[in-house]
């Protein structure tokens, strides 16, 4: 009966993962950062927009909305900094 070694790993840390899959893991908090940022804003922008529209107040909804937005989105971005932050 043939019996087969067990495959090598890939990475140094144990994991099968690629050297690719391993830089994306590495860059997934900080692109969820961005993220966080940048939908807050356009959330913000976009719902203000569909508000003025809808209620025929150009445009002051859309600019109390984009700026709730990016606070919000620079709240989420600097909670996420902050936890990056204390995993190091």
């Amino acid at each position: 009966m043939d019996v087969k070694e067990p495959r090598e790993k890939a990475g140094s840390d144990g994991s099968e993962l690629g050297q690719t899959a391993r830089h994306m893991r590495a860059a997934e908090p900080y692109v969820s950062a961005v993220w966080k940022l940048v939908g807050g804003a356009v959330v913000g922008v976009l719902g203000g927009y569909w508000l003025d529209k809808k209620l025929g107040t150009q445009p002051w909804l859309m600019l109390v909305l984009s700026l709730v937005g990016i606070c919000v989105g620079f709240y989420g971005f600097l909670r996420e900094m902050a936890r990056l932050g204390k995993r190091k």
